[in-house]
């Protein structure tokens, strides 16, 4: 485990080990470190169980230069030098394991604030694979993000819910419907008592009342077309604070017109947006998150799966024989709120690292068949009409192929 040419756990004050990855020693003496989450956890090989020594030695008690003295003073017959500890430790911390017991919080999350967020922050620590300077950086990132959200309904009212939640610090909601009877099997934003109210006035009224830290604004706006996306993205937000930054994430969360995934795939890599878009298509729920420049966008990972799939389709056959679209959608709470979760979750990936998940991929679940995951991933295709290097081919009814 010797390192050299770093000292990262030298600027800490009391390295700990993060209490959600505590070590144990197997049976074999090697120790297991991060939980046994797949995706988390490492076995370090530890003959001499000097490693073992270390990862008790760094409780939060002690400095670094004291974690260093017990770990050589209780295997003198090792002859461990300063680096050889220090380089272990720096491996621990780059591997995400350590946490600074003696960090202060950021001067900008209030004690009231640690408090609402305190569970949530034991998570994103749990999951998160980067140093840090302190474990409440996350939510910090969290706080001063602004998100766009595009429809608010049964995905995007959830998403809106989980994110206000989560102590998102600025929401722009956009949304030009008004709640029916019908939307309030999955929509749950809503009560019975919003029938014939806008549907933006509704959420933001309830989500306000969910979390009255949060900046939340809205507008009752259809989108026709890509300018109508730039121009929503472009636009400062009107909120304190510094008025001409951008929003930080586009999430989409309206199914119409079937155009506009395409369109906010092209805005977004022409303004250098990440995103992410979630739906539902029966028992099938997922969210695909993209980030310009990082790995494949929307056209790249949808141009794959359209020819990974195999149809059996006869020639001149539509593919919609095959997954018919029906003028209404099969849904209910459930599988609108977890495509919701699913995208407020991907916004918690875009904007705060956590999970370290790679952009240009769709995943989610099939409730039909617990264990079958959703999962597409694609690299980022030369040929693609949206973001790749070559030019594209023009169809003769004017759609780039």
């Amino acid at each position: 485990m010797r390192t050299t040419d770093r000292a990262t756990v030298r600027t800490m004050r009391r390295p700990r080990i993060k209490p959600e990855h505590r070590a144990y020693r197997t049976v074999d003496g090697d120790v297991r470190i991060g939980s046994v989450v797949h995706g988390i956890g490492a076995e370090i090989l530890d003959p001499d169980g000097w490693v073992w020594t270390l990862v008790e030695a760094m409780d939060g008690t002690r400095g670094p230069d004291d974690v260093v003295a017990e770990v050589t003073r209780r295997h003198v017959r090792l002859a461990l030098d300063d680096e050889d500890v220090t380089g272990a430790m720096d491996d621990l911390t780059e591997a995400g394991y350590v946490e600074d017991a003696g960090a202060p919080p950021p001067a900008e999350l209030t004690a009231r604030e640690r408090e609402r967020y305190g569970r949530g922050m034991t998570l994103m620590r749990w999951m998160d694979l980067r140093p840090r300077t302190s474990s409440w950086e996350p939510q910090a990132l969290l706080r001063r993000a602004r998100v766009l959200l595009v429809g608010v309904g049964g995905t995007g009212g959830a998403a809106a819910r989980d994110l206000v939640a989560s102590g998102v610090g600025h929401l722009r909601c956009v949304e030009p419907d008004v709640v029916e009877l019908s939307n309030l099997n999955r929509q749950t934003l809503f009560r019975e008592d919003d029938v014939g109210r806008p549907k933006l006035d509704a959420a933001l009224a309830a989500l306000r009342a969910l979390n009255a830290d949060t900046t939340l604004t809205g507008e009752r706006r259809e989108v026709r077309g890509p300018d109508d996306l730039e121009d929503l993205l472009t636009r400062a937000p009107d909120t304190a604070g510094d008025p001409d930054r951008p929003y930080d994430l586009l999430l989409l969360a309206a199914d119409r017109p079937p155009e506009i995934r395409r369109w906010a795939n092209r805005v977004c890599l022409a303004t250098g947006t990440p995103w992410a878009e979630a739906g539902y298509r029966g028992p099938l729920v997922s969210v695909g998150v993209f980030a310009p420049g990082r790995g494949a966008c929307w056209q790249c990972l949808r141009d794959a799966e359209a020819e990974r799939r195999d149809l059996r389709l006869a020639p001149g056959q539509d593919e919609d024989v095959a997954s018919p679209r029906m003028p209404w959608n099969p849904v209910n709470a459930v599988t609108a709120g977890l495509s919701g979760s699913l995208l407020a979750h991907a916004a918690l990936t875009l904007l705060c690292g956590i999970p370290p998940v790679e952009p240009g991929c769709r995943f989610g679940l099939n409730l039909m068949v617990p264990g079958d995951p959703v999962l597409q991933r694609s690299e980022r295709r030369d040929d693609c009409p949206a973001c790749g290097t070559r030019p594209a081919v023009t169809a003769p009814d004017g759609e780039a192929r």
